[in-house]
């Protein structure tokens, strides 16, 4: 997330003509830092950038003090990165379906890495893969990604739904398996590996992305300018190409307007909050 934000933040200076700060808010999954946003002044020097994680799984796991659709007012959605089912190099499967069984046959005798309760892999791995491929496996929940991937490395854990960021370099240098990616299209980055629809597992998409909002009231005409920096940025070939090496693709030109980002933003929470509440998940 941050990198992919400083990629953005760094190409807008040129339309803005003025630098643009990062500032990673750290605390409660990001609520801390979102709600910084949602009490700023609405004058355009302080914007959110957010994630699948804060802007929708967070509603569904903690009572926020603020409203994820009408605390905000939406700029533009900047990312879709699809994530990939992952396991060890050990695991006997060579294809998704093989791994399915493989799964079917050892249940919960197979440990699965996520980077905590409420994160996209324990979500997208834990609540929905298992619905749709009609499995069981136990989760080992680690602080971030990057302990989790080096313990899938090792064969400490059998599997994950890992990030490309994370997942395609080890898949290049052999010690992990990919089985597919979880969209109906496969990566830039990585087209060799099949989608999961290819794969024997339609259905099961899962593309944590990422937007900018302003606070309440910002002016439209300050949102506007706004929304045209970043579409500029996600236009130049360097910033895309940057994006696309991280496993991230930027949103088609139909996705990159304030409006789309508004009916984007509702259509995920009506898609998952009602996984999330089923499976009861909490963060504490």
């Amino acid at each position: 997330m941050d990198s992919i934000a400083r990629i953005v933040a760094e190409r807008m200076r040129t339309p803005l003509s003025q630098p643009i700060i990062v500032d990673n808010a750290t605390g409660a999954s990001g609520t801390i830092g979102v709600g910084r946003v949602a009490r700023a002044t609405a004058d355009g020097y302080t914007l959110l950038y957010g994630a699948w994680a804060t802007q929708v799984v967070n509603g569904a796991v903690y009572a926020l003090p603020y409203d994820l659709i009408d605390d905000f007012e939406p700029i533009v959605l900047t990312s879709i990165t699809p994530w990939l089912i992952a396991a060890k190099y050990g695991v006997p499967a060579n294809d998704l379906l093989a791994l399915i069984d493989w799964l079917k046959a050892n249940p919960d005798r197979v440990s699965a890495g996520t980077s905590g309760a409420g994160g996209p892999g324990h979500i997208g791995g834990g609540v929905l893969f298992q619905k749709l491929s009609g499995t069981h496996f136990q989760f080992v929940p680690y602080r971030g990604m990057a302990p989790a991937m080096q313990d899938l490395v090792s064969g400490q854990i059998d599997l994950m739904i890992a990030d490309p960021a994370s997942a395609i370099p080890q898949f290049r240098a052999n010690p992990i398996k990919i089985f597919a990616v979880t969209a109906n299209s496969r990566l830039a980055a990585a087209p060799d590996i099949p989608t999961v629809d290819e794969a024997g597992l339609p259905g099961f998409y899962l593309a944590p992305w990422h937007g900018i909002w302003a606070p309440k009231g910002t002016a439209r005409i300050i949102v506007e300018k706004l929304n045209a920096a970043v579409v500029d940025a996600l236009a130049d070939p360097s910033a895309r190409q940057r994006l696309i090496d991280l496993g991230s693709n930027p949103p088609p030109p139909e996705l990159q307007t304030p409006e789309a980002l508004r009916a984007f933003h509702k259509a995920e929470i009506e898609k998952w909050w009602p996984i999330i509440k089923a499976a009861n998940i909490r963060v504490e």
